[in-house]
């Protein structure tokens, strides 16, 4: 099947010389890596149930989105045990340590992926069925 998609040129340059320099035959078969571990990755995800304890990582223009995240962040205190920002730049890299259920976990990952201004969500679930 042929598809397109809207990709800013410098996540493709990048993108493009990380295959290449993987030495895969294709863009395509890359594309497709990247979709089976996206794919591998968000079925985890919903798999997880129970008490989980977690690290969601995230980039971010600051001035785009700082407001909303501060607002997002508040509704999810029942989880946000801990956070951690640092700046680098235009861009921000903030870490949240939580604990709780999984299922809340999961709302926060999917809310902090749904903001233009946030780059890049990466979960690390480091335990599950917490007691």
């Amino acid at each position: 099947m042929r598809t397109s998609f809207s990709i800013p040129d410098d996540v493709v340059e990048e993108f493009d010389r990380v295959w290449h320099e993987q030495e895969l035959e294709s863009r395509s078969r890359a594309v497709r890596e990247a979709m089976l571990e996206y794919i591998e990755a968000h079925s985890r995800l919903e798999e997880t149930t129970g008490d989980v304890v977690a690290l969601v990582a995230f980039d971010y223009r600051h001035h785009e989105v700082i407001g909303e995240l501060h607002a997002v962040q508040h509704e999810y205190q029942d989880v946000i045990l801990n956070t951690s920002h640092t700046h680098q730049g235009e861009w921000c890299l903030e870490s949240l340590f939580c604990r709780g259920a999984a299922e809340r976990v999961r709302e926060l990952t999917y809310r902090l992926r749904d903001f233009d201004g946030v780059r890049r969500v990466k979960l690390m679930v480091i335990r599950d069925s917490v007691e």
